[in-house]
């Protein structure tokens, strides 16, 4: 497989200009393209530009609308209701995370509840929105249902993504990951590579069987004839009802307090046809100089971190990490020798820069 290495800016501004040219505002054109390409910096493929082709089909197709209607549907103190109608996910919560940050200003916490968006792209991106202003940003969202309860084969849940970012003294604290062993993305990513999945990530639905092969499960997936496992994997003996517990709780803070959509309602198939995925978010922002002080907060928690990284090594390990340190690493080196872009991404991009006339572009992998 030849992989291409694209300059970062170059990729931003094609991925802006390809949202732009399907009819999304220039501003959340942007916003879009700062999400995608902040997932390739931080060495996360999954939520890349990899993922651009998908809003790209969404958006002509329609369960994703171009252009977004940010509606406050309640808003009392330091909470808010927000209704998405379906547009920009990345718009959205862009404008809900910053909502919940300007509450916590005010009175120490805020949080925003979303209900009919979009897929809102890599979670870490609105953790980090809040860390840059000096709070604690936490998010989650539902998701299509993928993902088996603990006992279970039937697709109920979505990978609900619980994400933590503090800030540091160093470089930030953010724990970003699915509460499923890996997404659906991470299965497309084995795919592009045509590698077998790895065993127990995912259970055939009929038969209860473990499955890694890896084009046949992205098929099965959309089929509901095969399901993804929460972390710890089936059963209990490796704890899988944690993972299950936690895709739980974020299932409910995504659906309950916005009175929004759940479990098979987000399948984007209505009476046996395309629907929107009335997909829900939330959003908490702390700000911690309503507590000791952010200088206070970042010294203890960089020392945590500090000592944590510090601490002794098992035989053979190279350094311990705390989450957010590889992805903080991966930036320095993306920006430096560009995003990488493989095969099956070549021809998506070329695709829709042809389709929407972008002839600006011209690709090295021509």
């Amino acid at each position: 497989m030849v992989v291409e290495y694209m300059p970062v800016e170059m990729l931003h501004g094609f991925m802006k200009d390809v949202f732009k040219g399907l009819g999304t505002p220039e501003e959340d054109a942007k916003t879009s393209a700062d999400v995608l390409i902040a997932s390739d910096l931080r060495g996360i493929p999954s939520h890349g530009v990899q993922r651009l082709k998908m809003y790209y089909d969404r958006i002509k197709n329609g369960p994703h609308l171009a252009v977004t209607n940010f509606e406050i549907v309640k808003e009392e103190g330091a909470t808010a209701v927000i209704d998405g109608h379906h547009g920009n996910g990345h718009a959205i919560s862009k404008k809900s995370m910053q909502l919940a940050i300007d509450k916590a200003k005010k009175y120490g916490t805020g949080m925003v509840a979303v209900r009919n968006s979009t897929h809102y792209g890599i979670a870490g991106y609105y953790a980090l929105q809040a860390i840059e202003q000096g709070c604690i940003g936490i998010t989650g969202t539902n998701a299509r249902p993928s993902v088996a309860p603990t006992f279970g084969t039937e697709p109920m849940l979505g990978t609900n993504p619980l994400t933590f970012g503090f800030p540091t003294d160093e470089f930030p604290f953010l724990l970003d990951c699915a509460t499923s062993i890996i997404q659906r993305g991470k299965v497309e990513v084995y795919a592009r590579e045509k590698k077998s999945l790895p065993a127990g990530v995912v259970i055939d639905r009929e038969s209860g069987d473990l499955r890694t092969d890896t084009d046949q499960v992205l098929k099965d997936l959309l089929t509901k004839k095969a399901a993804l496992l929460p972390l710890g994997g089936a059963g209990e003996e490796l704890a899988g009802y944690k993972g299950y517990g936690y895709c739980t709780v974020v299932e409910i803070l995504s659906a309950a307090l916005q009175g929004g959509k759940y479990l098979k309602q987000l399948s984007g198939i209505e009476d046996g046809e395309k629907t929107h995925f009335y997909l829900g978010h939330f959003f908490i922002a702390i700000d911690v100089e309503h507590f000791m002080g952010l200088d206070a907060f970042k010294s203890i928690a960089g020392s945590i971190c500090r000592q944590l990284r510090g601490s002794e090594k098992a035989p053979n390990a190279e350094r311990i990490y705390t989450a957010g340190e590889k992805e903080y690493e991966s930036e320095k080196t993306v920006r430096e020798k560009g995003v990488p872009v493989n095969e099956s991404i070549q021809k998506d991009l070329i695709t829709m820069r042809d389709e929407l006339g972008l002839t600006q572009y011209h690709f090295s992998f021509e």
